[in-house]
């Protein structure tokens, strides 16, 4: 397959969304201005239901680089995540069972294919899982894997040492998951893998061990994590629960786009959309002049609408959201769920408007639900047909 070279869009490829490249940009640039085919991965294990717009970062990087002609893997970390990524955690991770794994997988592949396209067939998009090698592993293996790595590297991790100062437990298992991660590299022969800062240590791990068994470099790409810049707190967090996924209704991905911290504005288009860099520039000039954010923040929620769903749903999400939100009203067109004769946590959770029944009562307690435009205290409250539930200033079910 020829391999495409053109410079510009080299250059956005090595600047947009990027923090890192290792060995070096230049090395890299160089890597890919050869027409040299290379092999690139990103992994992301499954450790909730949905695919977040901060993991949608390195899919629009991978779909750039395919784009470019080169062979592109995605890896679904459905073994590494019954072991825990340690990265950026103050404590240990839950270690999730086989059931909690395949339920959480079942529409990854969909998620992801909003952004690559897993039908190409010129330059087809592989879509792999690590169990099928590691899992295979003998303990005498696994053993030579961890002698490339010391003691004193491991703890150089930050959220190790901050443990350790903390009197925090520390489990020998979560020494596993660089190792883990390092061996796919090892394992699809890869020449890139990309991911989040967060990533950064799991990543080099691979780097080593490609260079010990393969005798060859692996280029290790670090991509900028969604955060608040005056706060440092992520956006995305699988683990907090938090961030928008990318199988979010229309309606819900708009409105929570619409809470983004204003100071986050300029970060998403850059990572979130395709919105071209002189653009965004401009938008960025604009917003230093004392231009509303507000109105740039409707259009990075109508790009997130449209790329993952339409232009029409994008229309359509952004007209719900101005009459709901900014004009107050009830909206005309209000979706339906035959919950007639059940408690109102209940109807909140089956009806997806909050994650848990513990989340159902946090929101009535702290006065966030209306049933017919009058504020709820019961929480034993039953509904009835014809009426009308909100949660929040935005969303809104009809019981029938």
């Amino acid at each position: 397959m020829k391999i495409d070279i053109d410079a510009k869009k080299i250059e956005e490829i090595l600047t947009r969304s990027i923090d890192t490249i290792y060995p070096s940009k230049e090395s890299f640039e160089k890597k890919l201005k050869s027409g040299d085919r290379l092999k690139i991965y990103v992994g992301i294990d499954p450790t909730a239901t949905y695919v977040h717009l901060g993991h949608a970062t390195n899919y629009i990087i991978l779909k750039r680089l395919h784009d470019l002609g080169h062979e592109i893997i995605v890896l679904v970390g459905d073994f590494t995540a019954k072991i825990g990524d340690p990265s950026d955690k103050n404590a240990a991770r839950k270690r999730l069972t086989d059931d909690d794994v395949k339920e959480n997988l079942k529409s990854f592949k969909a998620q992801i294919g909003k952004i690559l396209d897993f039908n190409n067939k010129e330059n087809p998009i592989e879509f792999k899982f690590n169990s099928e090698w590691l899992s295979k592993l003998t303990f005498e293996e696994v053993v030579d894997l961890a002698s490339h790595f010391t003691v004193q590297r491991m703890l150089e991790r930050d959220n190790f040492e901050k443990r350790i100062k903390e009197e925090k437990p520390l489990y020998v298992h979560e020494f596993l998951y660089p190792l883990m991660q390092g061996y796919d590299s090892v394992a699809m022969e890869v020449d890139v893998e990309m991911g989040g800062t967060d990533q950064t240590f799991n990543m080099l791990a691979g780097r080593t061990l490609v260079k010990h068994y393969q005798k060859r470099e692996k280029f290790v790409i670090t991509t900028t994590l969604l955060e608040n810049p005056v706060t440092g707190e992520k956006l995305m967090s699988k683990s907090l629960g938090t961030g928008i996924g990318l199988d979010e209704v229309p309606n819900e991905m708009f409105g929570k786009t619409m809470c983004l911290p204003d100071e986050a504005l300029i970060q998403c288009f850059i990572d979130c959309t395709y919105v071209e860099m002189e653009e965004i520039k401009k938008m960025e000039e604009a917003l230093k002049k004392g231009s509303n954010p507000r109105d740039l923040k409707v259009r990075l929620a109508f790009e997130i609408v449209k790329m993952y769903h339409s232009e029409k749903e994008a229309v359509a999400a952004q007209q719900y959201f101005v009459d709901t939100f900014k004009n107050k009203e009830t909206p005309e067109e209000i979706e339906e769920f035959e919950l007639d004769g059940k408690k109102i946590i209940e109807v909140l959770v089956e009806a997806k408007l909050v994650t848990s029944n513990s989340d159902a009562r946090r929101n009535i307690e702290q006065n966030g639900v209306k049933v017919n435009e009058t504020v709820l205290t019961d929480l034993n409250y039953v509904v009835s047909s014809g009426d009308i539930i909100q949660k929040g200033k935005r969303f809104f079910i009809k019981i029938k």
